[in-house]
């Protein structure tokens, strides 16, 4: 008989709001008590009171669920200030651009801050509340100029919130397997500085990064991401129903339905249980 604690993760869906079938998908595994953190797109065009409604209701069934702030400064979603730059076409610069951008450090940071902002009193206007913790669409909140508008945005509007970083303590042979990965951990390095500096919390480990344009086994890669992951590691993940919505909006689609397919699966359970691990 195995006596040894549980280690306890946050297994995180992101993109509430991105479309109703990720919503739909993302309240499912919510009430199966599968996972027990979304990220909610304020930006999103599926976030209307329904929807809100709806996810509160999913919560009050699983009440160790944490709703968060997915903070989103990429196309092909639009800005809630006014006078946000850079854009292209009247949104922001896709993700490619973002990241060259902040990397050479031509980002403005106040303007970043405002953002930020608006999205988090958004979030609480709506919410009734501020968010439990924060993170990015598309890991924006760990680039250069970024992470310091974010944090501090964080610490002055949610000061209760933790923050994702998105780094993993994994010998670098592995992590050279994963460039996606590897970058992460690099940006993530600084990001855990400021947040420790700031006196924001953050979790301890990171994992879910992978290749989503190929047909993932992702049972496999679930046992990857939470072996040896401590405790209050986090994995990300992305369930999801595709539909016009996120056809039109994002690439990550019909993995999003196999995500989800193993989530709710009695397999999943089964892993855990195996690596002595809960939510």
């Amino acid at each position: 008989m195995n006596d040894a604690p549980l280690r306890r993760i946050v297994l995180c869906a992101d993109d509430y709001g991105i479309s109703p079938g990720v919503n739909r998908a993302i309240r499912d595994l919510i009430e199966r008590r599968r996972i027990n953190a979304t990220s909610v797109m304020m930006l999103g065009p599926a976030l209307d009171r329904t929807e809100i409604g709806a996810l509160q209701q999913a919560v009050k069934a699983n009440p160790d669920c944490a709703i968060g702030l997915h903070t989103t400064l990429t196309a092909p979603f639009t800005p809630l200030t006014l006078h946000f730059r850079p854009l292209d076409g009247g949104m922001f610069l896709p993700l490619g651009a973002m990241l060259l951008a902040a990397l050479l450090r031509r980002l403005d940071r106040e303007m970043i801050h405002s953002e930020i902002a608006a999205q988090i009193a958004a979030f609480t206007e709506r919410f009734g509340r501020p968010p439990d913790y924060a993170d990015g669409h598309q890991h924006v909140q760990i680039f250069p100029q970024v992470r310091d508008a974010f944090l501090d945005a964080i610490k002055t509007a949610a000061p209760d919130a933790w923050v994702r970083q998105c780094g993993r303590d994994a010998p670098l042979g592995k992590r050279l397997n994963n460039p996606k990965a590897l970058l992460l951990d690099t940006l993530s390095a600084t990001f855990r500085k400021l947040s420790a500096g700031s006196g924001v919390a953050s979790n301890p480990a990171f994992a879910g990064a992978y290749d989503f344009t190929r047909q993932n086994d992702f049972a496999a890669l679930m046992a990857q991401f939470i072996r040896d992951l401590p405790e209050r590691g986090l994995v990300m993940c992305h369930p999801g129903f595709v539909d016009d919505t996120l056809i039109a909006l994002d690439p990550l689609t019909h993995q999003r339905e196999r995500e989800h397919a193993y989530l709710a699966s009695d397999d999943f359970p089964h892993l855990l249980a195996a690596h002595r691990i809960t939510l």
